[in-house]
């Protein structure tokens, strides 16, 4: 049998495991969902003992654990290292869901006429890392196996992955591989595949700004005593300039500046901004002056409030001069940039611009590197050859805004260039109500990561 046909000849249990695991509500970020986020990692293990590992086992760390699994057809062969993660973003808010989030329901769409399934974590990452479980175990039943496989499939990317590091770093010998090969990013549409060449870096804090000792009335202190909520936005307003960059001294310093040729062929993907914007409902783009979106989005760092909060917000009426105000900051880096650097100057400079009349207390949450893959080596050769195959065209090398901290981590601990070869498209709404991801996307992301697997094996010295 064929790879292609025992996917066929499987495709109702393929399809039924995955919404099994996206019934688990594998909210890293949030302590209510903790037994959920273990109970996920179990999901995982059994998943990879059932599809045929030699070995499986959930490796402790000091937060979430790791699931690692393997299987090791001959020690002279290629080795694919597979990593990916089980855990997912908070659904909230919940009432803008069209259907809960932890109950998947599979719905027509009009980029996804087959069929997109509805859930937290379809896209990212369950529904990407699930295809390489599926393709592995399609691959080892046909006999068509040509790699080492190990999987690496770890439980706090939505926060971090604090603890990731530490795990490669003691266990290099035992991630050893030829190649890694990521699933968690997306294409340009089914219609133009593309691979991911470049990611951003990411800094994450959290400002708080303390004004009185406590809250007030709004009527007897209002105009005499600082509103800590309109001094940190008038703060985070000034964080931008007229032309959209960012203000804080030093935040462009080690940015990379690109040649016009550069910039040129970066903007030879195709991109149709009239239908970007009707897709998200709005009338303009916006971003630095002098950049295009593909360039803002790619090359440019960022800095956006991820949510600001503070007073009161219950329902009705409640005449209160709050105590307290608070934002979640995010900024994707570039390469040069370092993210921890990035944090101090954040930092530094809220401090600075702060009025007297308030404190301020910055907290940093988590951060990574930025990250560029290069486009010569046998592992991105096979993904364009597994592309063409699979989908009859020329993948497109893109740079995407999204940040995955691990893929420098690889790059720096490993010496592996991981290869992104993701099957989501920007309209999954991943980190959203209502993210969904492609039935076809799922399964043409099985096919054509066995089709990686035997052109990597045709393509690398070992093979």
């Amino acid at each position: 049998m064929s790879v292609n046909a025992f996917i066929a000849s499987h495709k109702d249990r393929f399809l039924n495991e995955l919404l099994d695991l996206l019934r688990i509500p594998s909210v890293s970020a949030d302590p209510k969902f903790k037994e959920d986020v273990f109970r996920a990692a179990e999901f995982v293990k059994a998943s990879l003992e059932k599809a045929g590992v030699d070995h499986a086992e959930i490796c402790p760390t000091a937060g979430y654990p790791i699931v690692y699994g393997e299987k090791v057809i001959d020690p002279s062969a290629p080795t694919v290292l597979v990593y990916g993660h089980y855990d997912v973003q908070p659904a909230d808010p919940y009432e803008l869901w069209d259907s809960p989030p932890f109950e998947p329901v599979i719905k027509q769409t009009e980029e996804h006429p087959d069929g997109a399934i509805y859930a937290r974590g379809s896209a990212d990452d369950k529904g990407q890392f699930y295809m390489h479980v599926k393709a592995f175990e399609a691959m080892l039943a046909s006999g068509k196996l040509a790699c080492n496989v190990k999987f690496m499939i770890e439980g706090e990317e939505e926060v971090g992955s604090e603890n990731l590091d530490l795990f490669v770093q003691q266990n290099k010998e035992k991630l050893q591989a030829d190649v890694v090969l990521i699933s968690d990013t997306s294409m340009l549409s089914m219609d133009t595949p593309s691979v991911t060449v470049g990611l951003r870096g990411l800094a994450y804090m959290q400002v708080e700004v303390t004004g009185p000792n406590r809250d007030l009335h709004s009527g007897t202190y209002g105009g005499a005593v600082a509103n800590p909520i309109n001094t940190l936005c008038k703060m985070i307003a000034s964080l931008h300039d007229e032309e959209n960059r960012i203000t804080i001294p030093g935040f462009y310093d080690r940015v990379e500046t690109y040649t016009a040729a550069y910039r040129e062929q970066l903007n030879k993907a195709p991109f149709d901004e009239n239908d970007y914007k009707r897709k998200l409902a709005i009338e303009e783009v916006w971003g630095e002056k002098g950049y295009t979106t593909i360039e803002r989005v790619g090359i440019r760092p960022t800095l956006d409030v991820n949510g600001i909060w503070g007073g009161y917000t219950g329902e009705g009426a409640k005449t209160v001069l709050p105590s307290k105000a608070y934002a979640k900051i995010s900024m994707r880096l570039v390469p040069n940039q370092d993210h921890k650097e990035i944090a101090r100057l954040f930092e530094e400079h809220l401090k600075a611009i702060a009025p007297a009349s308030v404190k301020v207390k910055v907290v940093p949450h988590h951060g990574g590197q930025a990250a560029v893959v290069p486009t010569d080596s046998v592992g991105y050769h096979a993904a364009e050859a597994a592309i063409q195959e699979a989908f009859g065209k020329q993948a497109i090398p893109t740079r995407e805004g999204g940040s995955i901290p691990i893929t420098s981590l690889f790059q720096q601990a490993l010496g592996l260039d991981p290869i992104l070869m993701g099957f989501g498209l920007d309209t999954d709404a991943i980190h959203s109500p209502n993210e969904h991801y492609g039935v076809k996307n799922y399964f043409m992301g099985i096919e054509t990561i066995a089709l990686f697997f035997q052109h990597f094996a045709r393509m690398h010295p070992k093979g």
